[in-house]
């Protein structure tokens, strides 16, 4: 029998939580969580039955009962955690999206070749059965020619002007917590966009409320983007080639159904599948199963999460948002 695979939890906030709970309830071990805060990291391994809780990053890296570590801080506090695991000699999952910018994504995935350990952003939409079955679908020609998709990703989230959401200098706004799902989703599909254009309006805080984005893939194949955290919305996909569409119910990035339906109208498949928990627990099975393997994620690969920020610089760029971490950067 092989031998459980040790994962710690660096960071203890919301996500953190949703994803520790999705581990345990599939049977996967939590050996340690850390904190800058003792007195948290106690609480979080009380609440879930945790082994060991560590009061700094450095102790939970060091953990020799710490296989992966998920690294699920703020954005802008993702490279230096990430680092810092690697050179732990720690398998790194990040969660998304995976940096602030594109250099710090190339950073993270040379210095994981570099130690040889395995890296993965925590896209955690990708693994879940309906996606997985989506590109089976895709694969064996059901639709044709692609054409062009849409999704969005609106919420009614926090109006806090201190909440991090609403704070520049921690990577608030739409585009990097909202918009990177219907973004990835999009290269997911129709793969690297050939072109980008992008709008946004803004709060008074200096983060982008909502943006949009219309890019254009291989064969010429066209996506469609919207993203706001200011007013809440279906949250649907459409996928449409030449021979049927695919329409993913409500909320598309969660465990959801979808329906294939032709051009006549009629439906030639419907999809639906119960999920236990959130659905997070893909990503880790994805994950160890990469430790084991020593092999890069066919799925998500570093070269595309690297991609994937490119984009996001370039949105971006073009509607002038610019991180204050960032400031005086060429």
């Amino acid at each position: 029998m092989e031998k459980a695979l040790g994962w710690g939890i660096l960071a203890t906030g919301w996500i953190a939580e949703l994803f520790t709970q999705d581990l345990i309830d599939a049977g996967l071990t939590v050996a340690a969580v850390g904190s800058r805060s003792p007195e948290k990291a106690a609480a979080f391994a009380q609440r879930f039955g945790i082994s060991n809780a560590h009061g700094s990053y450095e102790d939970l890296v060091a953990d020799p009962d710490v296989d992966i570590i998920y690294v699920a801080t703020p954005h802008p506090q993702h490279v230096a955690a990430a680092l810092l695991a690697l050179d732990a000699g720690k398998h790194i999952l990040i969660e998304k999206p995976f940096t602030l910018n594109a250099p710090e994504a190339r950073q993270i995935v040379e210095r994981a070749a570099s130690k040889n350990r395995v890296v993965l952003e925590a896209m955690w939409t990708r693994f879940l059965p309906h996606m997985r079955r989506i590109h089976e679908v895709i694969d064996a020609g059901t639709l044709g020619t692609l054409r062009s998709l849409t999704a969005e990703h609106k919420q009614s989230l926090p109006t806090d002007p201190h909440h991090r959401l609403n704070a520049l200098d921690l990577g608030g706004g739409a585009l990097l917590d909202l918009g990177i799902y219907p973004i990835s989703f999009a290269f997911d599909i129709l793969g690297l966009p050939t072109e980008v254009k992008a709008t946004a309006r803004f709060k008074d805080t200096g983060v982008d409320a909502e943006v949009a984005t219309v890019m254009q893939h291989a064969n010429a194949a066209i996506s469609l983007t919207t993203s706001a955290l200011d007013c809440a919305g279906p949250n649907t996909a459409v996928i449409y080639g030449s021979k049927a569409r695919i329409e993913i119910a409500s909320v598309w990035y969660s465990p959801t159904s979808f329906r294939v339906i032709d051009q006549e109208g009629a439906i030639l498949e419907e999809f639906i599948e119960t999920v236990t928990g959130r659905g997070m627990q893909f990503q880790a099975f994805e994950m160890e199963r990469l430790v084991r393997s020593g092999s890069a994620s066919k799925v998500m690969k570093p070269e595309e999460t690297i991609a994937i920020m490119e984009t996001l610089d370039e949105v971006r760029r073009q509607i002038v948002l610019v991180y204050p971490s960032e400031q005086g950067m060429s």
